[in-house]
């Protein structure tokens, strides 16, 4: 190899040699000298962090949509928790309803006694007694639900009887009237509810004498079927007329069976209100021995609402 030669390839080796360490070096200078002009450039830096949070709320945003819009997801079943909630409602309503009644009734032998009964004479046999309406309603669908429990009770001394011997009369009478209906208009001046249900009646007796042992106890119970409606007016804010009444029966449980009824409302709060009004309950029970019972019961009642949800 001729001197010329030696001396290209000489110069060609170290060419590649100065290249091959020129480039990681230029690598390094070339990188903190962007970082640099980015931190100098505050225009740079400010799309960088507008960048950096788009991208962040980004991710955020896609992470958070899943929930929102999963059946299931967190957000999603606190909206429809919340939303199922409000749909519910609940009125308990205690009552006191003071009656007279009247009717007759007749044995298997046909024979026939007529009876009447005063407010004030009911009460002054008045042992003990349960009376209210508890009402459940989701969206327009209402289940009132009515209970009226009393028991009476009489002594009274027998003349004439050796050791002054005493009769015991005691007397029970419950009746439940459970509806279900639709509420065919909800304003917030006019509701109007159309109801169907039934009506369970039991009557108890109990007669005892101190002084023989000639006793005796019977009952009477049976179902009615019912159809009826009910009609609220909102005359203010604060005060409200109720009508209603039902009608059932048709030999299925007694001949007839119905009542209308009518209440004036006052609202103290708007889950307090007292309730005035007067109810008249007629029933015509008859077994086919013969024998029958038809009674009207009717008088005033007040009470109270209480909204619970």
């Amino acid at each position: 190899m001729s001197a010329n030669q030696r001396f290209t390839v000489s110069a060609i080796v170290l060419g590649l040699l100065l290249l091959a360490n020129a480039l990681p070096a230029r690598a390094q200078a070339t990188s903190p000298s962007a970082s640099a002009a980015v931190g100098d450039n505050p225009a740079s830096s400010s799309s960088s962090s507008a960048a950096t949070v788009a991208a962040t709320d980004s991710a955020t945003a896609s992470d958070a949509a899943p929930a929102a819009v999963t059946p299931g997801g967190g957000a999603f079943a606190t909206d429809a928790s919340a939303a199922s909630a409000s749909d519910w409602h609940f009125t308990v309503s205690p009552y006191l309803w003071f009656p007279g009644v009247h009717g007759n009734i007749a044995g298997p032998n046909g024979r026939e006694i007529g009876f009447s009964a005063s407010p004030g004479d009911l009460l002054s046999h008045f042992r003990i007694g349960l009376m209210g309406v508890v009402e459940p309603r989701y969206k327009r669908i209402v289940m009132p639900l009515d209970i009226f429990w009393i028991r009476l009770g009489s002594d009274r001394a027998l003349p004439n009887t050796p050791g002054q011997g005493v009769a015991n009369l005691h007397a029970t009478e419950f009746f439940l009237t459970q509806k279900i209906g639709y509420r065919l208009i909800d304003s917030e001046r006019l509701k109007i509810d159309a109801l169907a249900g039934f009506r369970y009646w039991y009557f108890g007796e109990n007669l005892s004498f101190t002084t023989n042992t000639l006793n005796f106890s019977g009952s009477q119970s049976w179902v009615d079927p019912l159809v009826g409606g009910r009609i609220t007016g909102i005359l203010t804010p604060k005060v409200e007329v109720t009508v209603g009444g039902d009608v059932g029966g048709w030999g299925a449980g007694s001949q007839m069976d119905y009542q209308i009824f009518g209440l004036l409302g006052y609202r103290i709060k708007p889950a307090l209100a007292l309730q005035a009004g007067y109810r008249y309950l007629y029933f015509d029970y008859r077994r086919a021995s013969g024998a029958y019972l038809d009674t009207a019961t009717s008088g005033v009642l007040f009470g109270v609402s209480i909204t619970l949800k």
